[in-house]
């Protein structure tokens, strides 16, 4: 399984760069309309639940395979929800990006969990990044009302964070890789 893990770091390295060109674009164009921010706030929630299904379909997950299959579903569903309502109001998309963030967060906590027998050290990197998406979406959660602007950038300090903390996992895992193979060949 660690093998599995591993070689699928990139896996990990193209989720976190998904979510930095998210960061990029909020604040790039922050006057953008809602829809274009929630049609590629769709996309990425696409992307991460494609990146955690292709990871439970790989064996990366092992026996946890479940959680990440879970993860990479809600994900789905949540983008074709947003897609398919973009003239919904701010508050449903605000409760349900608020929703999957909490949701991943706590999945991805457990997977850092599991992730500690199998990496020794490095898994923190993991469990941070589902600590701030449960924080932002509880943050969320508890401010619904705050403007379209704010939010924004509030997304955007979230991906940034979350972003960074998923390559700095991938980067942690391809540096396990060598070690992997001399212990594993």
């Amino acid at each position: 399984m660690i093998q599995a893990l591993t070689n699928s770091w990139w896996l990990f390295l193209l989720r976190g760069l998904a979510a930095i060109a998210v960061a990029v674009l909020a604040f790039a164009a922050p006057a953008a309309t809602l829809q274009a921010v929630v049609f590629v706030l769709g996309f990425y929630i696409f992307l991460a639940g494609c990146f955690a299904f292709a990871a439970a379909m790989s064996g990366v997950a092992g026996d946890r395979w479940w959680a990440a299959l879970l993860e990479g579903l809600v994900g789905i569903a949540v983008a074709f929800v947003i897609w398919f309502m973009p003239q919904g109001s701010t508050e449903v998309f605000v409760y349900l990006f608020a929703g999957w963030a909490i949701v991943t967060g706590v999945l991805e906590i457990a997977g850092g969990i599991q992730f500690r027998d199998l990496l020794g050290a490095g898994e923190w990197l993991y469990i941070i990044s589902g600590i701030v998406s449960v924080a932002f979406g509880v943050w969320v959660v508890r401010s619904p009302s705050q403007g379209a602007l704010a939010e924004i950038y509030a997304i955007g300090f979230y991906s940034a964070f979350y972003g960074v903390a998923q390559v700095a996992f991938s980067m942690r895992l391809r540096s396990l890789m060598s070690t992997v193979k001399a212990v594993a060949g």
